[in-house]
Order: C-alpha cells, then sequence, then structure tokens
C-alpha cells in the first residue's frame, strides 16, 4: 500500500438523473480540488426512488464508447475521471446487462460499482450482492430489493495505484464472511457506497464499518445517501473514513457534503502486524 488521499462524497440524491449528476460533478470536483486522487461516490447516486431504478437502467458498456446520451451515468463517470486525473468509484448504479454480457431476467437490473482509473478507463465492476429485503421501523416499512435488482454473485478486489480495494455496497457491510473474503484476496482498503436507511443507519452504521476495519486490518472508505429523498425515505448520512484500527479520520453528518482523509501505509502496516489477524483465523 501506498499513502493516499481519499475522499467520499455524500448527496441526497432524487429520481431526476441530470440533476443529480450536476450535483455530483460539482462534489467530485470539489474533492479533486482539495487533494483526493481516490474519491468514493455513494449507492444510487444518480437516482434513487422508491420505486427502483430500472427505468433509468444503462446497458453496460465494456470498451468504453460511452455516448452522453445513451450512457449519461457511464459518461460522466469515465469523462469526470479524466478531466480530473482521478480514481472515481461511481457508487452504484442500474446495469441491464451481467458481467457476462447476458440481459438480466424481466424488469430488473443490477445494482453496479464501477471503478475507472484517472485516464478514464473501466477497471473493475462489482454487482451486489446481497439485497436488502427487510422490514423496517420507518416511514416506508418494507424494503425489498430483489423486486427490482438482481443479485450479484461474485466478490471482486480492484488493484489501484496505491492499495487493493475491496468493493462492496450498503448491505453488503452487514455480511462480515465477504469482508474477509475480499481482506484475504488483497483489500487493503473497503469501499462501501450506501444508502443506509436513517433508522438502521443511527441503530447500525458506525458499528458495523468500524467492525468491518478492525477485524480484518483495512482502511473503509464509506460515502452514504444523507437526507430526505421523499416523504417516505429518508437515509441516515455520516459518511465515513476509518483507519484499520477503528479510529475515525473523518466523519460527515447530514446533507450534501465532501470528506477527506489521507490514508497512511505505515499505519496499515503496523496493525497488521501487531494484530495479525488475518493469518490467525482458525475457520
Amino acid at each position: 500500500m501506498k499513502n493516499v488521499c481519499v475522499a467520499a462524497v455524500q448527496m441526497v440524491s432524487g429520481d431526476n438523473v441530470k440533476d443529480n449528476l450536476i450535483r455530483a460533478k460539482k462534489l467530485v470536483a470539489d474533492a479533486a480540488n482539495r487533494g483526493a486522487k481516490l474519491v468514493l461516490l455513494p449507492e444510487n447516486f444518480a437516482h434513487l426512488s422508491g420505486t427502483g431504478s430500472f427505468s433509468v437502467a444503462e446497458h453496460f458498456v465494456r470498451d468504453g464508447n460511452t455516448c452522453a446520451e445513451l450512457h449519461p451515468i457511464q459518461y460522466a463517470l469515465k469523462t469526470w475521471s479524466a478531466e480530473l486525473g482521478i480514481w472515481l468509484v461511481g457508487g452504484a448504479q442500474p446495469l441491464l446487462e451481467r458481467p457476462d454480457g447476458n440481459h438480466t431476467e424481466g424488469e430488473r437490473s443490477r445494482s453496479a460499482c464501477l471503478v475507472y482509473d484517472d485516464q478514464g478507463h473501466l477497471q473493475a465492476r462489482y454487482d451486489k450482492m446481497h439485497l436488502f429485503d427487510v422490514d423496517v421501523a420507518d416511514a416506508a416499512g418494507r424494503y425489498r430489493e430483489s423486486a427490482t435488482i438482481e443479485a450479484g454473485e461474485s466478490p471482486c478486489v480492484a488493484n489501484s495505484s496505491w492499495a487493493g480495494l475491496g468493493l462492496t455496497i450498503c448491505f453488503d457491510l452487514r455480511f462480515p464472511e465477504l469482508y474477509r473474503h475480499l481482506a484475504m484476496a488483497g483489500a487493503e482498503v473497503f469501499l462501501v457506497p450506501a444508502a443506509f436507511t436513517y433508522t438502521t443507519g443511527e441503530a447500525h452504521w458506525m458499528t458495523l464499518l468500524r467492525a468491518r476495519a478492525i477485524e480484518n486490518g483495512c482502511y473503509i472508505i464509506a460515502a452514504n445517501q444523507g437526507g430526505s429523498h421523499s416523504p417516505k425515505r429518508r437515509t441516515w448520512g455520516h459518511s465515513a473514513i476509518i483507519d484499520p484500527w477503528g479510529e475515525i479520520l473523518a466523519e460527515a453528518g447530514e446533507g450534501e457534503s465532501v470528506i477527506t482523509a489521507v490514508l497512511d501505509a505505515e499505519k496499515l502496516t503496523k496493525v497488521r502486524q501487531s494484530m495479525p489477524l488475518l493469518s490467525m483465523r482458525r475457520l
């Protein structure tokens, strides 16, 4: 691992893709201006709706030939990363194809996290594996992501210029076995784009983030949605950057914001040497 300045972008996205992209571009540019070389956007940064995002799902462009009209979200990520000279991680967006090129079933899309390097080249794709099918004591009451999203099957570690990046999305955070798998596969930094509800976020968000960092000796960059999206949808916010000892290096509140921190390679090495959990496991 090498030292690097990173940023988490917190948004309050709505159901208008154009408006969300305008806001996201300004926030990403702010992060780059503050020295960040790796920037993470939240889950559903370009479209957040209570009825799902199938209506704005894009065909997946693997060869990089994106079109502003046909692939506005992918085009934006590719363009911004190249123009700003940053690695940009697009939180999660809806895609109509699986990684193998086959179309998703019915009116369901894949919730995919795309990673672009500082030249605008796509380096990795991760499809959300754990879907939020739960009952929550909030205004919405019932969430069933599987009705509009098709689950992914494969964990993913992206090899960046600074560290191995373990890719996860939101509800994945509750499944420690995924994070252990990523750490054993070379991840030194976990990326957690999310849209945690206010109720579940207030109760569990920071506890889960710190636990995943501590038990694997990894940094965490977590970019959450943070505000009221509709009368029935409110997210927790409190995006955070956390070190391998579980210390919070930066934390947002609610509303739009950008947080930054420098990930220290020496700190990661020291933590892993003094607390070699990955080599001590028995299962």
